[in-house]
């Protein structure tokens, strides 16, 4: 027993004296810096990186490529035509950047009851595809294949001028009138092939082609021309006042309207002759059709609008006619024989006989 009882005591006593001096042992202070070492061999230059500004120099150089493009269309129709409230609907699809663009990659449902918020006029990013690449290809055209028109018919194919012609072309009339038909119902005031039907004009397609004695030909702009609406209508500029990017074929000269003939020359050395000769007949054709269809109570003078009410599928089908020649704005020159034939033929198709 007293063996065990000194040797508890001992260990009681070592472990006692171990934990005293651990509680005694405290951290020195830290020592000092030492001196910093000779600087080391300057390493070798890296790759220069590519110029930010690179890309967009190629474009915004301030010179034609860009600056001159800008301010001529700033004094488009596009730019200022005001049309782009109507941003709803399928009037969004034409009047406004956003609708036109959705309307291709499907973001925009004419049909689903949107509406574009902010709507822009048509611009560069409409036609272009700005800021994709950064590089030239940015000026590459949002449309280019052809496309069956809205009124229906074969496809059409303008070349570069189909983004054009996509906008530029009648609404569909639904079931359309047919020469010598059944009674045709105009519920609208707002019913027909709306404004700017270049594209059926120039075409050919799309008005009602009656029978008669003029031949409706083939339009040689369109196997002529490669690039229909822009080899004319942004040929060179004068200014800011026509061509280029103001795509006007007119322009105001000391009071006088002057017409653009850059893209016109190289086939027609007589073309402001052949234009006023063109313009004049058709004028006076048009002029003799409206005075019809009031006698017929489709429309009053002076208004392209119809009233509402049923009529003879012929005084329907004239009336689209009258429409379409109207207000394609050319009186003709977009294609001459068509045109002429067109109002004649309707013309003889709706005078009472003797």
């Amino acid at each position: 027993m007293k063996r065990f009882t000194l040797l508890t005591f001992i260990s009681v006593a070592f472990l006692s004296a171990m934990i005293l001096m651990s509680g005694c042992t405290k951290e020195g202070p830290a020592g000092a810096t030492g001196a910093t070492g000779p600087q080391g061999p300057k390493g070798e230059d890296g790759i220069n990186g590519t110029d930010g500004t690179a890309g967009c120099i190629e474009c915004h150089d301030n010179t034609q490529k860009m600056f001159g493009k800008t301010i001529q269309w700033e004094a488009s129709t596009h730019a200022t035509g005001g049309n782009f409230e109507r941003n709803n609907r399928d009037c969004a699809v034409c009047h406004t950047s956003q609708g036109f663009l959705g309307s291709l990659d499907g973001s925009y449902d004419p049909d689903g009851g949107q509406e574009i918020k902010n709507p822009n006029p048509i611009n560069c990013y409409t036609c272009h595809d700005i800021h994709n690449t950064y590089t030239p290809a940015d000026y590459d055209l949002t449309f280019t294949d052809s496309f069956v028109p809205l009124m229906g018919g074969d496809a059409v194919d303008f070349g570069n001028s189909n983004l054009c012609a996509k906008c530029h072309q009648g609404r569909s009339l639904g079931t359309a009138p047919v020469e010598d038909g059944d009674d045709y119902q105009i519920f609208s005031q707002y019913w027909g092939t709306h404004h700017a039907p270049q594209a059926n004009i120039m075409a050919g397609q799309g008005p009602i082609e009656f029978s008669g004695s003029e031949s409706y030909g083939t339009n040689k702009h369109m196997s002529l021309i490669d690039n229909d609406c822009k080899t004319c209508h942004m040929a060179k500029a004068y200014g800011v006042k026509a061509g280029g990017h103001t795509m006007n074929m007119t322009y105001e000269y000391h009071g006088s309207d002057v017409l653009n003939t850059a893209g016109c020359t190289e086939c027609h050395d007589d073309i402001a002759d052949r234009t006023k000769e063109v313009q004049d007949e058709v004028k006076a054709l048009l002029s003799d059709l409206e005075a019809l269809l009031v006698d017929e109570g489709i429309i009053v003078a002076g208004s392209y609008r119809p009233i509402p009410g049923t009529y003879s599928a012929n005084v329907v089908g004239a009336y689209v006619n009258y429409q379409m020649a109207l207000e394609d704005k050319s009186y003709g020159i977009h294609n001459p024989t068509y045109v002429i034939a067109l109002l004649k033929n309707t013309i003889a198709k709706i005078t009472p006989a003797p």
